[in-house]
């Protein structure tokens, strides 16, 4: 064999069953040295899996392994951990982080691999009594850490960093890696704002002039088409096309990626903007400070207009996500909230929750859900909790059961007007796709009916026409129920698209408050007004 011709990677007529369903078919695919190849498709359609395969995770073989063949530069390969998978030159950068919390991002960054120093007493007995060389460990990871032209306090301590960040040290340590050759990529930019998005985007384009491949899977078909070589598509476990990204836009790729028509421009399904200013105030926001690491409120003032949906937007760290989560008291925080003429106390979230307030969290696996649970229990049991939902009263209510029936039926129409794709109602939240677990995060918030929801991120790591869906659901919800809803998003164009009026964060205080209809110009300008 041409050894100059022969591709990096070759995925032939990969199959795999799990958790009942057939989730890949006979999947082909070749990648080549330095190349970028844009890997897109709907929830649920096998991106992830496919990954897990060739990435050797624990989970494929857990549950019947593949069938097909996996060759590098030509050889054949049997991963069956990721450390064969590394030790081949793949890295992998998972949709959900697998980061250790309590150590730095140094620590993280060069796990297994750093750098020691030899002491007396290593010496004498053993390699294993070497102490660690920080000063080199720092400098390492440092230069992993410009590689990608972003800024990480590398001292800081992971669980103590926003979720962007938290990203950048994941692909922070896959280049510190001398034999990476291949770098899978799952919805990397999910959480990164714009700015940091395009440092990413830069990032990328220079591993490829490096002779290192990249598998990007991201629903942001913008970023594909402006770094990827090749677009592949899946669709229902199948790899119905693989073309030049050249040759190709965002609409033809929305049609094959879905089978249908997807209006993907900002303005997609808004009805005309109620720009409301004026109306009842529902929810007052005096003086807020919320200490969220990375995403620190310092003065924020707001009223929110009952019945509207209001978008607060800005760059990462400059305290939009510090806004609910601090309200919702999972962090501590300070100032007076006011609801319906009420004073909300602060740092106590059952009060919040009492108070008819619902929390979507921009942290999906660690606040949003119970991974070990069915999705019924996931959907119904806040409900249960806090108002005493979907429960039987026997002896006069001196004792409570579920009502099972009743519980099944609400998860039943969830799983349907939000398009859920799972085996059934009893499945554990654990097996869904990332973008599958977000609808379950907003259904188990629709079921408690609020009567204002923070949903924060609520399309992270979800495909553009499921996107679509969730924000319709969103607007749909506002709607027929009277929900206020207050929305935070690093995407302003779906902020535009969906919300009444928009305010800006920018230094922990509002920058400005302005109709959804203002240019994306201006929101801009507002971004960087006042970046610390």
């Amino acid at each position: 064999m041409d050894e100059k011709n022969t591709p990096l990677l070759e995925m032939k007529n990969i199959k795999k069953d799990f958790f009942g369903n057939q989730v890949l078919t006979d999947i082909n695919l070749t990648l080549k040295e330095g190349e970028v190849i844009g890997l897109v498709g709907e929830n649920g359609a096998g991106k992830s899996t496919l990954m897990k395969i060739l990435f050797g995770a624990d989970v494929i073989r857990e549950t019947g392994g593949y069938a097909g063949e996996i060759r590098i530069n030509g050889e054949k390969a049997d991963f069956r951990s990721p450390f064969d998978a590394i030790a081949s030159g793949i890295g992998m950068v998972h949709q959900e982080f697998s980061l250790i919390p309590g150590f730095t991002a140094t620590e993280n960054i060069l796990l297994n691999r750093e750098s020691k120093k030899k002491n007396i007493i290593s010496e004498i007995f053993s390699e294993r009594m070497d102490t660690l060389d920080r000063p080199e460990m720092e400098q390492r990871a440092m230069e992993a850490i410009e590689k990608m032209g972003v800024k990480i306090e590398s001292k800081m301590v992971i669980s103590d960093m926003p979720v962007g960040h938290k990203q950048f040290t994941e692909i922070a340590r896959e280049l510190s890696k001398d034999q990476l050759k291949l770098l899978i990529l799952d919805e990397p930019t999910a959480v990164l704002t714009e700015k940091e998005a395009e440092a990413l985007l830069e990032s990328i384009r220079g591993m490829a002039k490096r002779g290192i491949a990249v598998i990007f899977i991201t629903h942001r078909l913008k970023e594909i088409l402006s770094v990827c070589d090749r677009v592949a598509v899946m669709r229902d476990g199948c790899l119905i096309q693989n073309v030049p990204a050249k040759e190709t836009d965002e609409v033809q790729i929305t049609k094959w990626m879905v089978g249908r028509n997807v209006d993907v421009s900002a303005g997609a399904g808004k009805e005309e903007a109620k720009e409301k200013e004026e109306g009842e105030v529902i929810l007052s926001i005096d003086r807020l400070w919320v200490d969220m690491p990375g995403e620190t409120v310092r003065d924020v003032s707001l009223d929110v207009i009952k019945g509207e949906i209001l978008g607060i937007g800005g760059l990462a760290g400059q305290g939009k996500l510090g806004i609910p989560n601090g309200i919702m008291g999972l962090y501590q925080a300070g100032g007076t909230v006011t609801f319906e003429g009420k004073e909300i106390p602060l740092n106590d979230p059952r009060k919040c929750l009492d108070s008819s307030f619902a929390f979507v969290s921009e942290d999906r696996r660690g606040v949003g859900l119970l991974l070990d649970e069915s999705l019924e229990w996931n959907i119904a049991f806040p409900a249960m909790q806090i108002q005493n939902k979907f429960l039987k009263n026997y002896l006069g209510g001196l004792i409570k059961w579920r009502d099972e029936k009743a519980i099944q039926e609400v998860t039943q129409k969830y799983i349907g007007e939000l398009a859920i794709k799972c085996t059934g109602s009893q499945q554990k939240a654990r097996e869904l796709s990332g973008g599958n677990q977000q609808k379950v995060c907003l259904a188990k918030a629709f079921a408690l009916e609020p009567r204002l929801l923070f949903v924060s991120e609520p399309t992270r790591g979800i495909d553009v026409g499921a996107k679509a869906l969730v924000l319709q659901a969103l607007k749909q919800f506002n709607r027929e129920k009277g929900v206020t809803v207050v929305m935070v998003s690093s995407e302003l164009e779906e902020l535009r698209a969906t919300c009444d009026r928009i305010a800006i964060v920018s230094g922990g205080r509002i920058a400005q408050i302005l109709p959804a209809s203002t240019p994306s110009e201006e929101f801009g300008a507002l971004m960087v007004s006042q970046v610390i």
